[in-house]
Parts: C-alpha cells; structure tokens; sequence
C-alpha cells in the first residue's frame, strides 16, 4: 500500500502548479490519523483558504474507505486534522479559474474551501470525492 506521503508527492508531480509545500510534514499529520482497517483511496494537496491570494495554508487530503482526512503541521508546533464522514457530506463546488481552482466541501458544519490547486486536477477530485460519497451515503440512507 502506498502512504499518504507517496501519493501526495505523486499528486504533487503530476499536478505541478497546485502550490503547496511541506507536503510531507502535512502528510504525516494524516498518516498518523489513519484508524486500522482505513484504506487510503485518494490523496491530494491545496491551500485550505478562501482567497486565492492566500497560499500559506498548505493541507494534504486524504480519502479512505471511511472518511475524508485533511492534515496540515504547523511551522514550530502544533497540527490541524479534520475530518469529514458521508454522514456530514453535503455537497462539492468546482470553481476552475485562469491559473487555479478552487474546491469547496459543503458539510453540515461548515465549507471546506482549498485553492490553488492546478485546473487540471479538479476532474479528477471532483471525480474521487463525489463517487465515493455518494457511494457512502446510499449505504447511510439504508441503514436508517
């Protein structure tokens, strides 16, 4: 099995002008929060921020077979990780602008914004992460 750091680096590679760095730093944030028996499906990395002007806040996104992890390692100490389950899942917005898009994550607490990710990789997120949901909720929906 790959490791969130091998395939964020191997997003990172394919989608170059998607800024961000500290890759492994943030990546290692959701590694350790991997539970047992969480199959890592999908990794890629933005800036977790509203403005596209803003590009300090490197996060790295992990969809597993359970959830959807985002981790960022602060500079001295300290880390971010949230966590985003289908049953919170609302809905995904895909903004593709000149040089970088932006993905929003609608969830029942709140929106998820991350830019200044490369226009070619937003089909592939919005791919990864809406299947995967839908997938999910349908199985939250029969279980009720």
């Amino acid at each position: 099995m790959n490791s969130v750091i091998d395939k964020a680096l191997e997003f990172k590679n394919r989608y170059a002008s998607t800024i961000a760095w500290r890759i492994k730093k943030h990546a290692k944030v959701v590694e350790d929060y991997i539970n047992p028996g969480e199959e890592l499906l999908y990794v890629f990395c933005g800036q977790k921020n509203a403005k596209f002007s803003e590009f300090c806040n490197t996060f790295v996104v992990a969809l597993t077979n359970k959830r959807l992890l985002l981790g960022h390692k602060k500079v001295f100490w300290g880390s971010f990780l949230y966590s985003i389950t289908p049953d919170l899942y609302n809905d995904m917005e895909v903004f593709r602008g000149l040089l970088w898009g932006k993905i929003t994550i609608d969830t029942v607490k709140e929106k998820v914004v991350l830019t200044n990710i490369s226009n070619n990789a937003l089909d592939e997120i919005e791919t990864n992460i809406s299947e995967f949901m839908m997938k999910e909720k349908k199985l939250y929906k029969d279980e009720k």
